[in-house]
């Protein structure tokens, strides 16, 4: 492989394995220290490491249960599958350092929510009994593909009361943020957040290589070296 696309891919798979890292760390010391619905205020009033366990999506959403939570699984490896041979090819294409940064981010949260739906069952007992065991004598508390993801980070930032005159929810109450998350579901949004913010700067070098094709001569001068 050329220079460049090593150099690509090993910025991508430092990514990835950082994330991972901090991702796997921070489940296993919430899961091990913590009872389902502790929580430890972390500053003010506005983040918190709650302990919560999800069964399906990401931020706490839900899909359709046992067999949702399989089609689910199924669909996050094989989309781990296409996004790792994506990066690859960007590497090989020698895309912009910034669109490899970005796909390793949601790759890695990607990877790192389905290590805790395939093995966390088989290697933790149920949090709903008390703080969990790893590896506990007696088996998980699920099979595979069946475990529950962790999720901790919890930001309430700003809460009040909807005005009475508000149509629908006039007088109730709101919170923002109100989802509780983990550090791979955060790298995935910052990954498509940056994306989208910077797309068009990522994608400006495909589109000089392709005009530079195209330009009158172009074509011509290449039939000459050939």
């Amino acid at each position: 492989m050329p220079a460049t696309t090593a150099t690509r891919l090993r910025l991508a798979g430092i990514i990835i394995f950082l994330v991972l890292l901090i991702d796997q760390v921070v489940k296993f010391w919430v899961k091990t220290t913590m009872y389902l619905g502790e929580e430890h205020r972390v500053f003010g009033h506005w983040f918190y490491i709650h302990f919560t366990e999800n069964y399906g999506m990401a931020f706490g959403l839900e899909f359709g249960g046992m067999a949702g939570k399989f089609l689910l699984s199924a669909f996050r490896i094989l989309a781990c599958i296409a996004i790792g041979w994506y990066i690859v090819h960007l590497a090989r294409h020698r895309a912009h350092p910034g669109l490899m940064v970005c796909f390793a981010l949601i790759f890695a949260g990607a990877v790192g929510n389905i290590i805790d739906s395939a093995f966390y069952g088989m290697i933790f007992n149920d949090s709903t009994d008390g703080i969990a065991r790893f590896l506990p004598p007696d088996g998980g508390y699920a099979g595979f593909l069946q475990g529950r993801v962790v999720d901790m980070l919890y930001f309430p930032l700003v809460s009040g009361r909807f005005p009475d005159w508000l149509p629908i929810w006039g007088g109730e109450t709101f919170l923002f943020f109100r989802p509780v998350f983990n550090i791979a579901d955060a790298s995935i949004s910052i990954g498509v957040i940056l994306y989208i913010l910077f797309q068009k700067r990522f994608h400006e070098g495909d589109h000089a290589q392709k005009t530079e094709t195209d330009a009158p001569g172009a074509t011509d001068a290449s039939s000459g070296l050939s």
